[in-house]
């Protein structure tokens, strides 16, 4: 199946059509990830739409999903990221905005005091996600691994 544009695209166009042509190619994340020699994590970002991406690297896809010159020409328009990109009626997304507004001040609170006044990167940032054997039923592991930044005093 070839996946043809009938106008100029956007981000999220091209990440709708890199999921309907994965997905009717029976491909995996992980597969995209290896063919473009990074992180299944960081691959799934950026073909959604949150990540840049270069012209080999969109080319690459491209070719891997049957994608036409206009969807590779759209991957690699600048990312989209923020609140209004996400959609928090995803019951997974929903969950984890949950735990944020539950643990939040918890963990603001540790990292204070492990490390001071600042924040935790989300540009010098990466994550993991790996499933957990468990007998009272299979556990997801997430992993946050962000750079500290602390507050600067003028």
């Amino acid at each position: 199946m070839n996946f043809t544009p009938m106008a100029p695209l956007d981000r999220r166009e091209a990440a709708q059509a890199v999921i309907a042509a994965k997905d009717s190619k029976d491909l995996r994340w992980s597969d995209l990830a290896q063919a473009l020699q990074r992180s299944t994590e960081w691959t799934t970002s950026a073909l959604l739409g949150q990540q840049p991406l270069t012209e080999d690297q969109a080319r690459t896809v491209g070719k891997l999903l049957d994608l036409d010159a206009g969807f590779i020409d759209a991957l690699t328009l600048p990312p989209i990221r923020g609140a209004d990109v996400v959609d928090t009626s995803e019951p997974l997304v929903y969950r984890l905005q949950e735990m944020v507004q539950v643990y939040g001040p918890t963990i603001a609170e540790l990292v204070r005091e492990e490390f001071g006044d600042g924040i935790v990167s989300a540009i010098d940032f990466e994550f993991g996600l790996e499933r957990v054997p468990d007998p009272k039923g299979d556990r997801v592991k997430i992993t946050l691994h962000g750079k500290f930044l602390p507050y600067r005093v003028w």
